[in-house]
């Protein structure tokens, strides 16, 4: 005969008995804390690591920047070495001429009355105008410098062609100009110690300088 089904029949039928390892879990407990300290430690080693890495990465990178940045400067410098040594006479020659700097009009004035006298010229009559910045080309590059110009308009009675050639002559020692225009006419105003003019001019002159530009004010372009 089958027994009576009681409860505590069904849960001696249901419960089964725990492996054999948990129980010896106290065992290796220590060894197994262990293990999950030096892996968490490696994974934040490593996380560490990567960032030192990144970091030494970007200075790198910036320091070789700054190398390459350096070692174009430097060959600006020397390149700029190289043309002030090729170029320092040139420049000191045409800053002596007047070309280079600010306008020198006593200096133009004395060789305009210099001329007439050790070539004996007739009387002549000019008047220079205010200086103004000139428009160059624009592939002509100027620097720090721009041209200016002066214009002076002459009037000359003359013995003959020469006279003018032989006064502008003179003129180029002490500065650097150019002639717009020139007209030339028959016949002039008589003049002193019986000489007559037979010849008479009327020139536009441009007398040139480099100068350094001005310094721009706060909040000009």
């Amino acid at each position: 005969m089958t027994p009576p089904f009681t409860p505590g029949m069904k849960k001696a039928a249901t419960t089964r008995p725990l492996p054999t390892w948990l129980g010896e879990l106290h065992l290796v407990r220590r060894a197994l804390l262990c293990c999950a300290a030096t892996v968490m430690l490696s994974l934040l080693f490593l996380h560490l690591a990567g960032g030192y890495r990144d970091r030494q990465a970007q200075r790198l990178d910036l320091a070789q920047k700054e190398r390459q940045a350096a070692a174009t400067r430097f060959n600006q410098v020397e390149t700029e070495k190289l043309e002030m040594r090729a170029f320092a006479p040139r420049f000191l020659a045409l800053q002596r001429r007047g070309l280079i700097g600010e306008e020198n009009r006593l200096a133009w004035i004395d060789a305009i009355r210099l001329s007439q006298q050790q070539r004996h010229l007739l009387p002549l009559s000019y008047d220079i105008s205010a200086q103004q910045v000139l428009k160059v080309p624009l592939p002509l590059r100027m620097g720090q410098y721009q041209l200016r110009g002066s214009k002076m308009r002459l009037h000359m009675d003359l013995l003959h062609e020469m006279d003018l050639l032989n006064f502008f002559d003179d003129l180029r020692q002490s500065g650097y100009f150019a002639v717009q225009d020139c007209a030339l006419k028959r016949g002039g105003a008589a003049a002193s110690a019986g000489q007559s003019a037979s010849l008479s001019a009327d020139c536009s002159l441009l007398w040139l300088t480099l100068g350094e530009r001005p310094l721009a004010m706060p909040g000009q372009p």
